[in-house]
């Protein structure tokens, strides 16, 4: 079991963690917390009707991180608009989806890397250096969902955009300043991997 998640009978999944993991993995899923933002005000009031018509941002976020997180949507990458008109109306389109639906992406990545955290702080250890997390299924997809947004920031920061990238990053000398975040991020692709595996019927 160490590194890699296991299936729970009855579902859910398990991983043996040693403390260095757990102060890596808790660290990210934190910075991830402070990249996102903090939720809704304290003061906000408490309607939840109020709440579903709370809007957004328009505008994509300047970090190239949360641009990767919340990406504009009606956009293809690989292909540009066939005319100014045609980028302008597909540029409204994304302010128009991105404010009414950023804010609940924010809430669901916040959620999510929060149950990282929380898991991971209720963790008894069972060894000298170490615990075996076990996770209900509900819990693991929001590990799910965490590791990939963990992946996704430091790929971003690594300017990780397609799988060439990532062979280039295997052969990096180890006196290359990136390569521990390297390591992170293909440690978490292990996690992920694994995680996934669990959750297949």
């Amino acid at each position: 079991m160490p590194g890699i998640f296991e299936p729970l009978p009855g579902g859910g999944a398990a991983v043996a963690l040693d403390d260095v993991e757990i102060s890596i993995i808790r660290s990210l899923a934190v910075q991830l917390l402070e990249l996102i933002g903090p939720g809704p005000a304290e003061d906000a009031p408490d309607d939840p009707l109020a709440e579903l018509f709370n809007e957004g941002p328009s505008e994509a976020p300047a970090d190239p991180v949360l641009r990767r997180l919340f990406p504009d949507a009606y956009c293809d990458p690989e292909r540009a608009p066939d005319s100014p008109d045609a980028a302008a109306e597909q540029q409204a389109h994304s302010a128009e989806f991105r404010r009414y639906t950023e804010n609940d992406l924010r809430a669901g990545k916040r959620e999510s890397a929060l149950a990282v955290i929380r898991s991971l702080d209720g963790l008894a250890p069972v060894e000298e250096s170490g615990a075996v997390l076990e996770l209900a299924p509900g819990e693991s997809r929001q590990w799910l969902g965490a590791l990939n947004d963990l992946r996704l920031a430091i790929g971003s920061r690594l300017d990780i955009t397609d799988e060439d990238d990532t062979d280039l990053l295997y052969r990096l000398p180890d006196e290359d300043p990136r390569k521990p975040m390297v390591m992170a991020y293909l440690w978490l692709g292990g996690l992920q991997e694994t995680l996934v595996a669990t959750l297949m019927p």
